[in-house]
């Protein structure tokens, strides 16, 4: 596969969807992110996403960055007012994906609340057959982050894209090709999940990934369990928790993914509030030295 300048895997942060998008986009442009993906908690609020688009769109522009992708994360499965306006906050991302210069769009699956994973299939099936054949026509493609939101396989609020078994579920319910993962590797060690050995197996299904890490605390998990007064593992910016991404990239570039890593900050315990951009800094710059470091073009032979 040829290469020019690590076009193939690009590194970007997550930026919230807002009124005040523009403005926060100018102030970490010179920072080097490549990409954003942009995000919005279970509703669209009263963002209009294609005047959204014209507004960033001249800042894009000039710093030669991109949206990988547009986010909306909410329970589109449910059956509140709010879970209906993730819905439709889905259908409008569908649509003007475009706008964006993208053709991505992520966010949690829902889950029936209270229910188990399998009880929750058919209402999976009801909503995104549609959202699928919706993204299918416009050329976009579907992708679900693999958080549990403190759900397990019988019961819970948010997501039931959060493990291999459910992966399964999921896509043999759906088989459709622009139905993908959301995926990190956080989410996988928060449930002592190897996340290494998926890429090779779900690697064909990763369409986006989300940069952030986890740190476990062995000592506290021998000691206390998993269900302890004690937290017993933390989200973590790259470059400060446990994994190695020089592997991960490795992993990924082997079974030729070609999209974007985008750091999903506001998580890390040491590393946020004024020091969350400083955090974020050193995991862009960490994961860039992971991706390879800086290009440099073959001589000709």
């Amino acid at each position: 596969m040829a290469r020019a300048h690590h076009q193939d895997i690009r590194l970007g942060t997550m930026v919230p969807g807002k009124e005040t998008t523009k403005s926060y986009l100018e102030q970490i442009q010179p920072h080097g992110f490549e990409c954003y993906e942009l995000n919005f908690w279970r509703t669209l609020g009263e963002v209009s996403l294609p005047r959204l688009a014209n507004e960033i769109r001249p800042v894009l522009d000039a710093g030669g960055q991109f949206i990988s992708c547009l986010g909306i994360y909410g329970n589109p499965l449910g059956d509140d007012e709010l879970d209906e306006q993730t819905r439709q906050g889905w259908e409008a991302a569908i649509d003007h994906a475009a706008d964006f210069g993208c053709r991505l769009v992520c966010g949690f699956t829902g889950r029936v609340r209270g229910a188990s994973i399998p009880d929750s299939i058919q209402r999976y099936r009801e909503v995104f057959g549609p959202l699928a054949d919706r993204a299918g026509e416009k050329g976009v493609r579907l992708a679900f982050e693999n958080c549990p939101m403190n759900g397990n396989w019988c019961a819970g609020d948010w997501n039931l894209a959060h493990n291999p078994d459910a992966w399964q579920l999921i896509f043999n319910a759906l088989p459709h090709e622009n139905l993908g993962l959301e995926w990190e590797p956080c989410h996988q060690m928060t449930q002592l999940i190897d996340p290494l050995p998926q890429i090779r197996e779900w690697g064909h299904k990763f369409f986006h990934l989300h940069g952030k890490d986890a740190t476990i605390r062995w000592d506290l998990v021998k000691k206390h369990g998993v269900y302890g007064k004690e937290a017993f593992v933390h989200h973590r910016t790259p470059g400060f928790g446990d994994t190695n991404w020089t592997d991960v990239i490795s992993e990924l570039r082997m079974v030729g993914y070609t999209g974007t890593i985008d750091i999903e900050g506001w998580h890390d315990p040491v590393y946020r509030d004024e020091l969350e951009m400083t955090g974020q800094m050193h995991g862009l710059n960490y994961l860039k030295h992971c991706r390879g470091g800086a290009y440099v073009a073959n001589p000709d032979v």
